[in-house]
C-alpha cells in the first residue's frame, strides 16, 4: 500500500469510500510480489495493479462487491491452461488476494471499515514521513492495527488477539516486508488467526559522492527505485540543490569526513563518481570498512587501477576490495549520463537479488521468484 499512499489519503480525506485489493500470498510466478496493493474507489477509480493486467479486471470487479457489502473477502487466482476464459496469470502462478473495504466516513471507533480508514491514515501518514510502521490486518474481520515501535492504534477488540498481533508486527518491523502469519492466541487450542503484516521500514540510503552530471541521473534514478538519496561534494559551488532537485538532501563536505559521521547499514548503497583520487580514495576506503549492500565507483579502467594501487598503499585489505563493484554499472554501452545510470541501477538491483543480469532468452526458469 505504501506506493498508493497519495492516492489513498488524498480518497480518505474527502471522505471517499474505497477497497484495497492485496496480495497477501503467492504460489509459483506471478510479476509482482507479496505486499503488491491497488486500491478501487466507489466510483471506480483504480490506483495502484496487482499483476500488469492479467487479474485487474476481475479485481475491480470482486473490490467494488466487497465495498458494497462492507465486509472484507479473500479469493485465490489460479492459472488453468485447458480453460482460455479462466482469470489467472498466464505465468503459471496462483495470487491469493484479500479485498478490504475502507469508508471514511463511518468512522466509530470500533473494528470496522470507519476504523480501518482511521488506522490506515495514521499509518501511512507515518511512512511518508520516512518513520517505520507495521499495518497489521486480521483478515476474515478485517481488524487493523497500526503498530510503531512504541505504540500502536487500532485494535481486534481481543486484548489476548492484540497482545500476539503486536509482538508479530513489531517483530517485523525488526527487518522490514509483508508475510501472512498464522497467529495463536495462547490457551486456544484448535483457532488460528490470518493476520496480514507489512512492515514499512525506514527507506534504504542511496549515498552519491560527486556532483557530476551522473549524480543528478543516477540521484533520479534512486528516488525511482524508492532510495532515500543523499548528494555529496565538497564543492559548494556544484553540490547545489537547484542542480540535484531528485535528492533528498545535497551536503557540503568532504565525502569521507561526511560518510564517517552518517548512518548507514546493510541497506545503503554507495555510489562514489568523481572519479577524482583526492576525493576517491579517502571516501572508498572509508566506506569498504563500514556495512553497504552496495560499493560501487565510476572510472576508466585505467583510472580503477590507479585508484586500487592507492587504496592498497591507504591500507585497504584484499577482502575489502573486493567488496568494489568498478568500473561501476553493467555493459550496457551507454554513454549518456542517463544510460550510465540505468547500468548502475541495474546492478544494483541484480546484486539486490542475487540474480545474474544475464538476458532472459539465456536462461530458464521463473522470471519472477518470490521464494
Amino acid at each position: 500500500m505504501r506506493d498508493i499512499a497519495d492516492d489513498l489519503l488524498r480518497w480518505t480525506e474527502a471522505g471517499e469510500p474505497f477497497a484495497v485489493a492485496s496480495i497477501v500470498e503467492i504460489r509459483g510466478s506471478a510479476p509482482r510480489g507479496v505486499g503488491a496493493a491497488a486500491a478501487i474507489r466507489g466510483d471506480g477509480t483504480i490506483a495502484g495493479s496487482l499483476s500488469g493486467g492479467c487479474v485487474e479486471g476481475s479485481v475491480h470487479a470482486l473490490a467494488l462487491e466487497a465495498l458494497s457489502e462492507g465486509r472484507p473477502r479473500r479469493t485465490t487466482f489460479e492459472y488453468d491452461p485447458d480453460d482460455p476464459f479462466a482469470v489467472g496469470l498466464t505465468c503459471g502462478g496462483d495470487l491469493e488476494v484479500h479485498l478490504h473495504p475502507v469508508d471514511p466516513s463511518a468512522g466509530d471507533g470500533v473494528p470496522g471499515p470507519g476504523e480501518t480508514a482511521r488506522v490506515l491514515s495514521l499509518a501511512l501518514r507515518s511512512t511518508r514521513a520516512g518513520l517505520p510502521v507495521a499495518v497489521a490486518r486480521v483478515l476474515d474481520s478485517g481488524a487493523t492495527l497500526a503498530v510503531w515501535p512504541d505504540e500502536h492504534a487500532g485494535g481486534t477488540g481481543d486484548p489476548e488477539l492484540d497482545g500476539v498481533v503486536l509482538a508479530e508486527a513489531r517483530a517485523m518491523l525488526e527487518r522490514g516486508g509483508s508475510e501472512l502469519r498464522e497467529l495463536c492466541v495462547p490457551g486456544e487450542r484448535s483457532r488460528e488467526h490470518a493476520v496480514f503484516v507489512e512492515a514499512w521500514v525506514t527507506p534504504a540510503r542511496m549515498l552519491v559522492f560527486g556532483a557530476v552530471d551522473h549524480a543528478a541521473a543516477l540521484a533520479r534514478m534512486g528516488k525511482f527505485l524508492g532510495y532515500h538519496v543523499t548528494v555529496c561534494d565538497a564543492r559548494a559551488v556544484f553540490a547545489t540543490e537547484r542542480r540535484f532537485p531528485a535528492a533528498d538532501e545535497v551536503v557540503v563536505r568532504w565525502p569521507h569526513d561526511y560518510l564517517a559521521s552518517t548512518e548507514r547499514d546493510e541497506r545503503t548503497v554507495v555510489c562514489v563518481l568523481t572519479h577524482d583520487a583526492k576525493f576517491d580514495v579517502p571516501v572508498l576506503k572509508e566506506a569498504l570498512r563500514g556495512p553497504a549492500a552496495y560499493i560501487g565507483a565510476l572510472g576508466s579502467r585505467r583510472t580503477h587501477a590507479d585508484r586500487m594501487d592507492r587504496l592498497r598503499s591507504a591500507g585497504a585489505t584484499e577482502a575489502e576490495l573486493e567488496r568494489l563493484r568498478a568500473p561501476i554499472g553493467l555493459d550496457l554501452g551507454g554513454h549518456t549520463p542517463e544510460e550510465t545510470a540505468v547500468s548502475i541501477a541495474a546492478e544494483i538491483v541484480a546484486l539486490r537479488n542475487e540474480a545474474s543480469a544475464a538476458p532472459l532468452t539465456h536462461t530458464s526458469g521463473p522470471i519472477h521468484s518470490h521464494a
